[in-house]
């Protein structure tokens, strides 16, 4: 292209002569919407691609309407659906029966096959498939919980898909959105949230002062060894 003349014959953006057009960046004029440099008195050979078109901003969420509801059955389901995996834990009952006999203490390979039995029983298979459905299950039901809140008008919910690093990101997520466009109401399932911690919390205290005190219980005195 020629460093001094308009090469696809266009001009600078002007009415008035190409004396008074300022040195600047300039469309070509050849509808490819290139730029090239216009030195204030000729096009030079300095051109550019053309200006990034600039990110539309998202569109801004709307509040809702006082009446319109915000709780749907879903985000209560996946709020208190981790009580089930803290009640099939009170039912996990292993057998230290072999810890007090001698039969199983002076024989390796009978004493680990009773706690292979006794730890990894058809209760242990229950809890870990309870585990693995409710894990599913909040994920499906977080999906649901977001085709709902867009049915309510709510823009850009919380995206159900946090929910397979951990329930409580979608929660803690969907109640921050859904309290900015409802205000004052959205919290409620953080509450209810850190109720099911707490019990869960108490659950598993319980359960584990259960399970070492039966273990302890089973452990022979140590005495009676030594007076044998």
């Amino acid at each position: 292209m020629s460093d001094t003349t308009d090469p696809a014959g266009s001009t600078p953006p002007a009415a008035a002569s190409p004396a008074n057009i300022p040195p600047g960046w300039y469309d070509e004029g050849t509808g490819s919407g290139q730029m090239r440099w216009w030195s204030g008195a000729e096009w030079t050979e300095h051109v550019a691609a053309p200006a990034a078109a600039p990110y539309a901003a998202a569109p801004a969420r709307r509040a809702l309407p006082a009446d319109r509801p915000i709780y749907s059955v879903w985000i209560w389901l996946v709020v208190l659906l981790p009580l089930l995996s803290y009640i099939s834990f009170l039912f996990y009952r292993p057998d230290f029966s072999y810890l007090s006999s001698s039969e199983y203490l002076n024989d390796p390979l009978a004493f680990q096959s009773h706690y292979l039995a006794s730890v990894f029983s058809p209760a242990y298979v229950v809890i870990l498939l309870t585990g693995w459905l409710v894990y599913g299950l909040m994920v499906v039901f977080a999906w649901r919980d977001v085709v709902w809140l867009r049915t309510q008008g709510v823009v850009r919910p919380f995206h159900w898909a946090w929910t397979f690093l951990n329930s409580w990101v979608y929660i803690i997520g969907r109640s921050v959105i859904v309290y900015g466009v409802a205000r004052p109401r959205g919290r409620a399932p953080i509450w209810v949230l850190i109720g099911v911690a707490v019990l869960g919390f108490a659950v598993s205290i319980i359960w584990t002062i259960s399970i070492m005190g039966g273990m302890l219980s089973q452990i022979p005195d140590v005495s009676s060894y030594s007076n044998s």
